[in-house]
């Protein structure tokens, strides 16, 4: 797994990468460097909802910053403690138990790869991201969640088991050629 919980907060701010440039994701879509500059720049970070599971019924929260590194669309938003479903999934992504980003959008401009199997998408209207369960993208995560300051040491402790056992994991369920 490629992601860390680095702080966690209960004023509900958190961060990660929504999307992921250059990696195929379930849907056999890849995401190309510079497809959400444009809508970026019409909409702002204010202009791009914040929902849960890609529900309109479900605001959760305001994205305070977005923008393209060279990883993919980082993402920081603020969860709005005013709305129950907000502390809900607060204290899930404390708990681990939600920790997926998702992007809505209109593909504006793709490609396809040689063989076809494989959708490159070049340019996109982005809508919304959400806070997922399970990501097209395995890897866009919420990466810290902020509370009450920096982790404990027993926090580091907990996480680093969780790394070395996602490690373990993915070393058995890798192919060997």
């Amino acid at each position: 797994m490629n992601f860390e919980i680095k702080s966690i907060n209960t004023d509900g701010t958190f961060e990660g990468f929504a999307s992921l440039f250059g990696r195929e994701d379930l849907g056999r879509d890849v995401i190309e460097p510079g497809a959400f500059s444009e809508s970026l720049v019409d909409r702002g970070a204010s202009g791009i909802k914040m929902l849960l599971q890609h529900d309109p019924n479900q605001p959760i929260g305001v994205w305070e910053e977005l923008q393209e590194l060279p990883r993919g669309l980082y993402a920081r938003g603020k969860l709005m403690m005013d709305v129950a479903r907000a502390r809900e999934v607060l204290s899930l992504m404390i708990a681990g138990a939600l920790d997926g980003l998702s992007i809505g959008f209109r593909t504006i401009k793709a490609r396809k790869s040689d063989n076809g199997a494989v959708r490159h998408i070049e340019k996109v209207d982005l809508w919304e991201i959400s806070v997922v369960t399970f990501p097209m993208q395995p890897l866009a995560r919420v990466s810290a969640v902020k509370k009450h300051g920096n982790l404990s040491e027993i926090d580091d402790i907990a996480l680093s088991l969780k790394v070395l056992q996602a490690a373990k994991m993915f070393q058995t369920s890798t192919p060997k050629g």
